[in-house]
C-alpha cells in the first residue's frame, strides 16, 4: 500500500541533530597532499619546515609511510594502496598527509612541503585515444535468421542514421565531502566515515590495516549525498585509520572540495557511435551501438555504455560493443546510472534523428518499436507498463501540440521546442538481512546495515515495518548504517528498497512467530497452551486480546526479535527493468543561444512505490542531475599537467534553483510480484536515464540544431 510521508529523520536534519561523519570529534586532523603532475615519480619531499610547524604531530609521505595493504578484489576505487610507493599515476593523487592538532595547522603545514618529481608524459586526452581504443570482451550481438552481420542488416534497411555522441568527464559533487574519523580502543577500530555501505568499509579496512574484520566497527547513519561516489574507500579512510593507530589519538581526515574531484573518483568520458536501420514505416531493423569510455590506469571501473540499446526497443538485429581508452587520470567509479545515463543520451538522440529523417513523430516511433519481450533473448518481462508511461505522459504534457517543424514555435525572443525520451534501468535484488525487534514498551525496531544517502531509506524501513506489524509509523524506529547490525543491502545499483523491503517483511514475520511462541509456551502467559494469533500489534486467542508490549511486560521479557536472510537473485527466465518516459519543453534565446528547460514531466513504472513523497524526491533529484549533465557539467583536463581545470563549485557548474523548472512526477504503481512479494523495483537511478536525450531532442525541435556533444552550451547553438 503506497503512502506519502515526510522523512522520519527530517526533524534531526533540520535541527542539526543528524550526525554526519565529519561531525564526530577528533583530537588530530589530517590534511592530504596531492600531486601536481599527471605521471612520473616523487623523487624527494622536503618536510623539514612542515614537521617543525605549530601543532604538527606527523608528516607521512612515500618516504615515511603509514603501512597499508591493498584492498584486494572487488574494489571500485584505487588499485594501489596509498603512500606505499613513490609513483604518481595522476594529477591530484595523494602523495602525503600532515597531521596536526587543528585542521588549520595541518593545512598550513602542508603548504610547506616541497615535493620534487621525475615527470613523464601522461595520456590524459580521451579524444586522442579513441582511434586506438582497446576492445573489452566480445560484442553482444543478436541477428535475425539469415542475417550475416549487423552491418549487413543496416545496409538492407530502407532508412539509416548514424552519428557520434560524446560526453565529458563528470563529477559527483555531493553536498557532504568525503570524511573519516578513526578512533582506536586498544586493538579495536571505530570508524565514522561517509559511505554507501558500512560492510564494504569493514572488509576493505580490515585488509588495508592487516586486522581481523571483527576488530573494525563502522558507523555512518547519515550521508549527505553520494550518487555512487561513496561506494569506494578512498585514500582519506585508510590514512585516518592508520594515523590514528600510529598516533594513539582520534584522527579526522576530510577532503576539500577540490580534492573530491580527484581523490574520490568520477564518471568517465565517452565516445559513442549509434547506427539505426528501419523500414519506411519506422519499424526498426537494426540497432548498432559502439561505446568507448575512458578508464583510469589507477582503478578497475569503467562504463558499459550500450546496455540501454539492448533493452529499450524491439529490433531483430542488435549489436553492442565496449572499448576503453586507458588514461592517466584519477580513478573512475560508478556515478548515478553508470553506463545507462550516457548510453541513453546517444540512443535517445539517435531515435529522434531517425524519426526526423522518416518524417515521423518521435513518440510514435518509440511506440511502434515497443519491446513487448526482452529484445535480446525473447524472455517475458516480469512487469512492464512503459506504454502506459507514454500515454499518461503525452496526455498530461500536451504532446499533441508539438510542432514537428524545427524552429517553428517562437515566444518573443525564445525558440520553443518539445522533446521526450525513454528511461530504463536494471532491476535486481541483492543479499539482505534485517532484524525486527518487538519491545516491551510497545514499539518496534527495524534494523540493518543499509544506508540512507538522503534517499529515504530510513522512512522505507519505518513504513514497511509499520505495514508488516500493523503498527503506526510513529511506533517504529529504523536503524541503519552501523556494521554491528544485520548485513542489509547497501545503497547502490538501485537495490536498497527492492532488496531490503522483502527482507523486512520476512524479519517481521519471524518476530511475530517468536512472540507467538513465547505466548503459547511460557507458563506466565495468559495464552499458555493455546494457539494465539498476531493481529495489528495484539496477541489474541479464545476471545482474549493483549498488546504485544503488555504481553512482553507480563512475561518479564524486554523484547523478542526475528531476523531474515534473503539471498540475491530473481526468478530466471524473465527480464527485469524499471521504466519511465520523460517529456520536456526547452526554450533557446534566439539572440544569445542560451538554453533553458521550461517544463518537465516524468512518468515512472517502478513497481510498488513504498513512499510516494520520498520516491518523488528521488526522481526530482535525478532529473535535476540529468539537466546539469545535459546543459552545464563539463570537466576539462589540462593537456600538459593532467589537472582538472575547474575543480571547484565556481567553475564546475551544477544546477541551482534558477536553472530548474517545475517538475511533474507521476507513478503508475503496478506491483511487480514476479520480481518480489513486495513488488518494488529500484528507481534511484532510473530518473536520470534519458534526461539528456530528451533535452537534446527538444533543443533540436526548437532550433533545428542537433547537438551531439554534451554539455549543450550556448556556443553550440549560436
Amino acid at each position: 500500500m503506497t503512502v506519502s510521508l515526510s522523512r522520519v529523520e527530517s526533524h534531526l536534519k533540520v535541527t542539526g541533530g543528524a550526525v554526519y561523519a565529519a561531525d564526530n570529534a577528533a583530537t588530530a586532523y589530517g590534511y592530504l597532499l596531492t600531486s601536481t603532475i599527471a605521471l612520473g615519480t616523487v623523487t624527494a619531499m622536503d618536510t623539514t619546515a612542515a614537521v617543525a610547524a605549530p601543532g604538527v604531530f606527523a608528516v607521512y609521505t612515500p618516504f615515511n609511510p603509514l603501512k597499508l595493504y591493498g584492498y584486494g578484489d572487488g574494489s571500485t576505487d584505487e588499485t594501489a594502496p596509498v603512500l606505499q610507493d613513490n609513483n604518481v599515476r595522476y594529477n591530484g593523487q595523494v602523495i602525503g598527509m600532515v597531521v596536526a592538532d587543528t585542521f588549520e595547522h595541518a593545512r598550513d603545514a602542508a603548504s610547506l612541503v616541497s615535493p620534487t618529481y621525475d615527470v613523464k608524459p601522461g595520456m590524459v586526452n580521451f579524444a586522442a585515444g579513441v582511434a586506438t581504443a582497446t576492445p573489452q570482451g566480445t560484442p553482444t550481438e543478436v541477428l535475425a535468421p539469415g542475417v550475416t552481420s549487423i552491418d549487413a542488416a543496416l545496409a538492407a534497411s530502407d532508412v539509416t542514421v548514424s552519428a557520434v555522441y560524446t560526453t565529458p568527464h563528470q563529477h559527483h559533487n555531493p553536498m557532504e565531502p568525503h570524511a573519516a574519523v578513526a578512533v582506536w580502543t586498544d586493538d579495536r577500530l571505530t570508524l565514522y566515515t561517509a559511505t554507501q555501505g558500512v560492510m564494504n568499509v569493514v572488509s576493505h579496512m580490515a585488509r588495508a590495516l592487516g586486522v581481523d574484520q571483527s576488530k573494525v566497527h563502522v558507523v555512518n547513519p547519515h550521508v549527505g549525498g553520494a550518487f555512487g561516489g561513496k561506494i569506494g574507500n578512498w585514500a582519506n579512510v585508510p590514512l585516518a585509520a592508520a594515523a590514528a593507530r600510529a598516533l594513539s589519538r582520534p584522527v579526522k581526515v576530510a577532503l576539500t572540495r577540490e580534492q573530491t574531484f580527484t581523490v574520490s573518483g568520477h564518471r568517465p568520458p565517452s565516445h559513442q557511435t549509434v547506427s539505426l536501420g528501419a523500414t519506411h514505416d519506422g519499424t526498426l531493423v537494426a540497432v548498432k551501438h559502439d561505446g568507448i569510455a575512458g578508464k583510469s590506469q589507477s582503478g578497475p571501473s569503467s562504463e558499459n555504455l550500450a546496455n540501454h540499446s539492448l533493452t529499450a526497443y524491439a529490433s531483430p538485429n542488435l549489436h553492442a560493443s565496449r572499448a576503453i581508452v586507458p588514461l592517466d587520470v584519477s580513478a573512475m567509479t560508478p556515478m548515478r546510472a553508470p553506463g545507462e545515463t550516457h548510453g541513453a543520451f546517444a540512443l535517445e538522440s539517435a531515435m529522434d534523428e531517425l524519426a526526423f529523417t522518416l518524417g515521423m513523430d518521435p513518440l510514435a516511433l518509440r511506440q511502434k518499436n515497443y519491446a513487448a519481450k526482452v529484445p535480446s533473448n525473447g524472455n517475458p518481462w516480469s512487469s512492464k507498463h512503459l506504454d502506459e508511461c507514454y500515454e499518461v505522459g503525452a496526455n498530461a504534457f500536451g504532446w499533441e501540440k508539438r510542432n514537428p517543424a524545427p524552429g517553428a514555435v517562437r515566444d518573443g525572443d525564445w525558440l520553443v521546442g518539445l522533446g521526450m525520451a525513454t528511461a530504463t534501468y536494471p532491476a535486481s535484488r541483492s543479499k539482505s538481512s534485517v532484524k525486527v525487534r518487538l519491545q516491551a514498551d510497545g514499539t518496534a525496531v527495524v534494523s540493518g546495515t543499509g544506508a540512507d544517502l538522503g534517499t529515504g531509506q530510513f522512512t522505507v524501513f519505518a513504513i514497511l515495518g509499520s505495514q508488516a506489524l500493523g503498527l503506526p509509523v510513529s511506533a517504529i524506529k529504523a536503524e541503519l548504517g552501523d556494521s554491528s547490525l544485520p548485513p542489509a543491502t547497501p545503497a547502490g545499483g538501485s537495490t536498497s528498497t527492492s532488496s531490503n523491503g522483502p527482507s523486512i517483511m520476512v524479519a517481521a514475520d519471524a518476530a511475530k512467530s517468536a512472540l507467538l511462541a513465547q505466548a503459547a509456551t511460557n507458563p506466565q502467559s495468559p495464552f499458555y497452551g493455546k494457539t494465539p494469533v498476531y493481529d495489528a500489534g495484539n496477541v489474541k486467542a479464545d476471545g482474549v486480546a493483549m498488546s504485544f508490549g503488555s504481553l512482553l511486560t507480563a512475561l518479564d521479557l524486554p523484547a523478542v526479535e526475528g531476523t531474515s536472510a534473503l539471498p540475491s537473485g530473481t526468478t530466471k527466465g524473465y527480464g527485469y527493468l524499471s521504466f519511465g518516459a520523460h517529456f520536456c519543453e526547452v526554450r533557446v534565446n534566439r539572440w544569445t543561444g542560451e538554453p533553458r528547460v521550461a517544463r518537465w514531466l516524468t512518468v515512472i513504472d517502478g513497481g510498488t512505490i513504498v513512499n510516494e513523497k520520498t520516491a518523488r524526491s528521488q526522481i526530482l533529484g535525478a532529473v535535476v542531475m540529468g539537466i546539469g549533465g545535459a546543459l552545464l557539467e563539463d570537466s576539462r583536463v589540462e593537456p600538459d599537467t593532467g589537472r582538472y581545470a575547474g575543480a571547484n563549485m565556481a567553475a564546475y557548474l551544477v544546477p541551482v534553483n534558477a536553472d530548474i523548472p517545475p517538475i511533474d512526477v507521476r507513478f503508475l504503481d503496478h506491483p511487480d510480484t514476479v520480481f518480489s512479494p513486495l513488488g518494488a523495483r529500484g528507481i534511484g537511478e532510473l530518473g536520470i536515464v534519458g534526461v539528456a536525450g530528451a533535452i537534446a531532442n527538444a533543443v533540436h525541435n526548437a532550433t533545428g540544431k542537433r547537438v551531439r556533444d554534451l554539455p549543450i552550451t550556448l556556443d553550440k547553438l549560436l
